[in-house]
């Protein structure tokens, strides 16, 4: 740990920091989040940010192994939550409910909100490539740092939410609609392709 101060490159910490951050895209998820949020009455933003931050670093750390014990590889899994995030955004541009909430249970906390949302397949998978170029350290320090950010946001969705109003709500719900849609074809596309191997 002593060598790790003395070799410690700001840069790295800031890179990871900033990968991390486009990939959670947690400021693009506000849309969403505030829709999930009427569903499910109140967002627990500790408890969602908690479960997120498990997530990660579990799967920093078993990724693979956990996955290789299912019989599944990385790219099974970033199908199948690519197939959860086209969803999500398919009911933010049409308006229609796919996700049927319930205000009075705990599951919404973790399904879809830590999990694709926040920690989804593109972050974990993105953790697990980061190891291949970082050190452990950095990549937790990152973690760190954006999930102090996802519960700011969290705690201040009502605030955004009437900032923006509900037209200027219904606008960019929709816009970051078609981007979760292109972000999961993305996805997809990427990685279905090696499912047929």
């Amino acid at each position: 740990m002593q060598s790790f101060f003395m070799e410690f490159h700001p840069d790295q910490l800031l890179t990871v920091i900033f990968t991390l951050f486009a990939v959670i895209d947690i400021v693009g998820s506000i849309p969403l989040l505030i829709a999930m949020k009427e569903k499910v009455g109140a967002i627990k933003s500790f408890q969602v940010t908690l479960i997120s931050g498990a997530l990660m670093i579990a799967f920093m750390f078993l990724g693979k192994p956990f996955l290789k014990m299912l019989g599944l590889d990385v790219k099974s899994f970033a199908v199948g939550g690519s197939i959860v995030i086209f969803l999500l955004g398919l009911e933010m541009v049409l308006g229609h409910e796919i996700f049927k909430g319930d205000k009075n249970g705990h599951s919404g906390s973790v399904v879809p909100i830590a999990f694709p949302i926040i920690a989804g397949s593109g972050t974990l998978t993105t953790i697990m490539s980061l190891k291949a170029n970082f050190e452990e350290a950095y990549i937790l320090g990152g973690i760190l740092v954006n999930l102090i950010i996802v519960y700011i946001v969290l705690k201040s969705l009502n605030f955004i939410e009437r900032m923006l109003g509900p037209g200027g709500l219904l606008a960019v719900r929709k816009f970051f609609g078609v981007i979760l849609l292109a972000i999961a074809v993305k996805i997809f596309s990427s990685n279905v392709g090696a499912l047929r191997k």
